[in-house]
Order: C-alpha cells, then structure tokens, then sequence
C-alpha cells in the first residue's frame, strides 16, 4: 500500500470511526505520518497513530471502525504501543481523552492510565458545549 492510500484509508476509517466529531483528512495524516517518531499499528479495522520522543510516548489517537468495535482491537493497539515504547526507550505514555468519551476512559482505566492533567474547553464539539481534555499517563515497566 502506498503512503496515499494508507493515509485515505485511515481518514476514511477515522470518518466512520469519529461519528459527529470532526475526523482528520488524508493530508493530515500523511503529514503526521511523515514526522519523525510517528509510530503507526493497524489491521484494518482499528489503528492507534503514536508519538516516541525520547523517554516519552504519546497516543494521538485510536480508531476502531463501529462494526469491529468490543472485540478487543483499541486494547491491543494500545498493548502494541507500549510495548514498542517501552522497548525505544520510552518511561511512560501520555493522551488526551475527552471528558465525555466514556468508553475510551473505561479502556484506558483498565490498562492502568491515570488523570495527571485537564485541559478546560479543549474539544470544540459542533452545536455543543466544548468539552474538557483529560490528560492521562501510564509509567511503562522495565521487566
């Protein structure tokens, strides 16, 4: 697969995955994935798009398509990532989640991130109140 299509093929999966919300398009992703220590884990129905710098990672964002959605695909993305942080050097994972995402709050919960920050205002919704960003942080294990 190319750059552009692997970029149109995430935007339109973000498209579907984001439902109401603003979705990223093509360029920007082609953008992002062209910035050094971008990392990029997908299987066609779900991806999580990553930053390492450093001792740090950082999920920028995980897509799973609505009709591959409680079958585990966001929680392996995320065990990926860490893994492959961890193994670059990496000490801990930071993200952003929107206050009202309740399921992407469960599922980080579960994988033991916890609340170091908040970001009043942060998601700009459509017609609605902008939304509060939640800053989570995970300290990755040296085994």
């Amino acid at each position: 697969m190319t750059p552009a299509n692997t970029a149109e093929a995430l935007a339109a999966l973000h498209a579907r995955a984001s439902g109401h919300e603003r979705s990223w398009s093509a360029a920007e992703f082609v953008t992002l994935l062209a910035t050094p220590g971008t990392v990029l884990d997908a299987d066609g129905a779900s991806f999580l798009l990553g930053r390492i710098v450093l001792d740090e990672a950082e999920v920028l964002m995980i897509a799973t398509d609505p009709d591959h959605r409680r079958q585990g695909r966001a929680r392996a993305r995320l065990a990926g990532f860490e893994r492959l942080a961890g193994n670059s050097g990496a000490k801990r994972v930071v993200l952003e989640v929107a206050e009202d995402n309740a399921p992407a709050r469960a599922l980080y919960g579960v994988a033991g991130y916890r609340q170091v920050g908040a970001r009043p205002g942060y998601y700009h919704r459509k017609g609605r109140a902008a939304v509060t960003a939640l800053v989570l942080a995970r300290d990755l294990r040296r085994d």
